[in-house]
């Protein structure tokens, strides 16, 4: 028998439980994880065709539109998730787990089915692409309720002692997710060719959803409430007001704030770093093409996977706090030598300009910004901006050099000078013109001071690159695997969906989704392709230092007492 602290300070007592798993607990586990893989895919498409789409949908569309319609869609991927986790975290704990991830996956697959079938900005004009963003609202609210559910729901069936294993099957399916939604992408795209499968065959991942959704209903349609929840509703002990019960109440909201900063924002920010930083540095940074980035990190997931189930179990013995802030602290102190090391596997041959060359930007500070641009749309316009925007977009280090105020920025390149242009004031089409003289400048200068238009494949160490991003993504099992059973554990059942999801949405959703837009934004500004790792790495930290003093563990807390 163990006695331990609930972080609200109640004292709740349970016995571990050793038995091996038994059938219902399997399709518990088996059908909460294969339908919320199947919404992970569908909500990965999106991103990985993102191109085709805005192929598909934008084109046509007048600069205001266009900002509009871009700013939806990165906010339905990113900044609805957490009004999800509101939405269905209330209905879970009036109404029930079971049923509230039952709507979510239904809302997630029909979403995407529909976006498959959509017609094109060529047949339907500005309809298509409003459509398609409200398509992608629903799909990221969607994604907002489905994890909270399906972790709620194995956690509350979970014996004692055994809930970090249990809900480690949760925490594969984002990866799991992701590699299916490229498989099929790719077997796909192979099969049809480029040209066939740019202009229709893209949707049929997207009809396939249709076929997992029915899976996934006829699966989750099999299962019963969770055990904690009926004991709940049969002894009237329910929320009437999950939200203002969970952050109305300070007891409670205090833990909610502590979740969200000692736990979700690094375990956030590793996850995004290990597997979508990790994509786009290796694409838009050191210029590997798309084909072999995703094969390696495809191979890197593959190789990973299995260590969120084994720490999902290790937290069940000694603990959940040690594995994730361990995770947050080891990712801290050794992001810099892996993208190094990630740098000098994939193209040597930038690793070497990068020291041969030096670079240096002459500029007036005060026409400088700060180029963060989450959402694609915004214009950068200042000389200072052009240049930097440049090196940063080619992986070309460089120095900074203040120039008096009003000057015209210039980039010193070696012996070579070249002057950038303002396009403040300039109509569009000069401004095209100026920015294509001014690419092609800058473009044979950094070529002829050895910087590579793209990583040569035959240079590339597959092997020794895969083990980095391997150890990249070790990182995101030690952080992700426990964090479902840590989240769980911190609040009582009556608004444990409610309080949960929000805090974990937040962390991934916000801290997370923000990283690609911040990591460039922070590179363009300081000049070195790894200072934009400061940003997950201070967030890492600060995750390491406030959980280790503010959170308790949790491993022992029996949650059906509560």
């Amino acid at each position: 028998m163990q006695t331990t602290a609930r972080p609200d300070g109640a004292r709740v007592t349970g016995k571990d439980d050793t038995r091996p798993m038994n059938a219902e607990e399997r399709k518990v586990i088996f059908a909460s994880s294969l339908g919320t893989v199947f919404e992970w895919y569908d909500f990965y498409l999106y991103g990985s065709l993102s191109a085709i789409i805005a192929r598909q949908f934008f084109s046509g569309v007048n600069e205001t539109a266009a900002f509009i319609f871009a700013l939806l869609a990165f906010a339905a991927g990113f900044a609805v998730r957490p009004f999800g986790a509101l939405v269905f975290g209330r209905l879970g704990d009036l109404v029930g787990r079971k049923y509230t991830f039952l709507i979510t996956i239904v809302l997630m697959g029909l979403s995407t089915f529909m976006v498959g079938i959509l017609p094109s900005y060529a047949s339907w004009g500005f309809l298509a692409p409003t459509i398609l963003i409200v398509l992608r609202l629903v799909q990221g609210l969607a994604l907002g309720g489905e994890y909270g559910g399906a972790a709620t729901y194995v956690a509350e069936h979970a014996p004692q002692g055994r809930r970090g294993f249990h809900t480690s099957f949760i925490q594969t399916t984002a990866t799991l997710g992701l590699f299916l939604s490229l498989l099929i992408i790719l077997g796909v795209r192979t099969w049809m060719g480029e040209t066939a499968f740019g202009d229709w065959g893209w949707r049929i991942p997207f009809l396939v959803s249709i076929i997992l959704l029915g899976v996934s209903i006829w699966i989750r349609m099999q299962l019963s409430e969770s055990p904690a929840f009926q004991r709940m509703k049969a002894e009237g002990k329910g929320s009437t007001a999950p939200l203002r019960d969970s952050f109305a109440n300070w007891p409670n909201l205090k833990v909610v704030i502590l979740a969200l900063l000692g736990l979700a924002a690094g375990q956030g920010v590793v996850w995004y770093t290990g597997q979508f930083y990790a994509l786009f540095f290796l694409t838009q940074t050191l210029k590997v093409d798309a084909a072999t980035a995703n094969i390696l990190i495809a191979l890197a997931l593959l190789v990973a996977t299995p260590f969120f189930l084994v720490f999902g179990a290790l937290s069940d013995r000694i603990g959940r706090k040690p594995i994730i802030l361990g995770g947050c602290l080891l990712a801290a102190l050794t992001y810099f030598p892996l993208f190094k090391g990630i740098t000098h596997f994939a193209n040597p041959a930038l690793e070497a300009a990068q020291a041969s060359a030096p670079v240096t930007v002459i500029a007036d500070p005060a026409e400088c910004s700060f180029q963060f641009n989450p959402v694609g749309t915004s214009t950068f316009l200042s000389s200072c901006d052009i240049a930097k925007g440049f090196l940063a977009r080619n992986a070309v280090n460089y120095g900074n050099e203040a120039a008096a105020a009003g000057t015209v920025a210039s980039v010193q390149i070696g012996p070579t000078t070249i002057p950038a242009f303002d396009g403040q004031a300039l109509a569009t089409a000069d401004f095209k013109t100026r920015s294509d003289a001014f690419t092609k400048s800058m473009t044979d200068a950094i070529r002829e001071a050895g910087y590579p238009a793209k990583a040569d494949p035959a240079e590339i160490n597959k092997f020794m690159t895969t083990v980095m991003l391997f150890v990249l993504v070790l990182y995101v099992t030690m952080v992700y695997g426990p964090i479902a059973a840590a989240l769980v554990e911190m609040f009582p059942t009556r608004i444990r969906y409610t309080s949960m999801s929000l805090p974990y949405h937040i962390g991934n959703g916000w801290f997370g989704g923000f990283l690609p837009p911040t990591a460039f934004a922070i590179s363009a500004a300081t000049g070195n392709i790894y200072s934009g790792l400061w940003y997950p790495i201070v967030i890492a930290l600060g995750t390491f230092i406030i959980g280790l003093f503010f959170i308790r563990e949790t491993k022992n807390v029996d949650i059906h007492t509560n």
